[in-house]
């Protein structure tokens, strides 16, 4: 895994697109789409929006071109796949060796998987990505499809009660970890500690709104943005009982790891070793 030469961004949902939102960042210079753009390369870069997750694709195609425009780039297309036929036309697949950057919209994650997962489309995708200097980004259904092991649902209200979260296979883009978005805001602690229960081998990440992560060789992560990031790691659990409950039981955990990350902290997946930003490093 450590060869992999590109970018992976997930991103809470909800981030800054210029709006005067006053998330507490400057959009121009600190914003999550600021960081988007500087990792693919900067104002020249070829960025292609991908809508397929979201109901209102034109909408949400057009608000990202506008936010790139902002920042100084208008080398970006949109391409709403609807079908798993579109996902394998040579002239779509094209369009993501062309172009430095690939941005998943919000929406529903099981949009991206039926249409694009195992696909010409997704391919092209896996390869830039595990052979160039290529960056792959998502917001909220976007970032959540980029595991391996995917949430595909599961009501807030009831997580914890075993059988709450439904687990789908995802594009597979880094398989270390299972990512879940809006996580603050919509009260998803229970439902990543429960896809966590489910695979105590991989590390939970919760991603508050207007946050996201920079991950490089599909290790080393640095958090972007304005909120939080939640680090579930439950490789010490003590008890964990998730296997032999009956559906509908409360699930019991013991010894889960919980870390809380904030703009400009770091973590290493292989050692789940944690660099956190001082204020004194913040300012210097």
């Amino acid at each position: 895994m450590n060869s992999i030469k590109g970018t992976l961004i997930p991103i809470g949902g909800n981030e800054d697109k210029g709006e005067n939102e006053n998330k507490g960042l400057d959009f121009i210079d600190e914003g999550i789409l600021a960081h988007v753009l500087r990792e693919s390369g900067g104002k020249k870069s070829r960025i292609l929006v991908i809508p397929t997750a979201s109901s209102i694709p034109e909408k949400v195609g057009a608000n990202y071109f506008a936010a790139f425009q902002k920042l100084g780039c208008s080398n970006v297309k949109v391409l709403n796949l609807t079908n798993r036929d579109q996902s394998n036309r040579e002239d779509n697949v094209n369009l993501v060796h062309s172009s430095d950057c690939v941005m998943f919209s919000g929406g529903n994650q099981s949009r991206i998987t039926a249409i694009i997962g195992e696909t010409k489309f997704h391919e092209a995708l896996s390869t830039r990505f595990k052979n160039e200097e290529f960056v792959i980004a998502g917001t909220s259904a976007g970032a959540m499809a980029m595991a391996t092991e995917m949430i595909a649902g599961g009501s807030s209200k009831e997580a914890m009660l075993k059988g709450a979260v439904l687990m789908k296979m995802g594009l597979g883009l880094i398989p270390k970890l299972i990512i879940d978005t809006h996580f603050i805001r919509r009260g998803r602690f229970g439902r990543l500690a429960e896809a966590v229960a489910m695979h105590p081998d991989l590390i939970g990440i919760g991603l508050g709104e207007d946050t996201g992560l920079i991950i490089k060789n599909c290790n080393e992560f640095r958090v972007i943005g304005s909120g939080m990031v939640i680090v579930f790691d439950a490789s010490r659990l003590t008890h964990n009982k998730h296997a032999e409950l009956h559906e509908g039981t409360p699930i019991s955990m013991s010894n889960l790891i919980t870390h809380i990350l904030a703009n400009g902290d770091q973590f290493e997946l292989n050692n789940r070793k944690i660099d956190v930003l001082t204020l004194n490093e913040e300012f210097l």
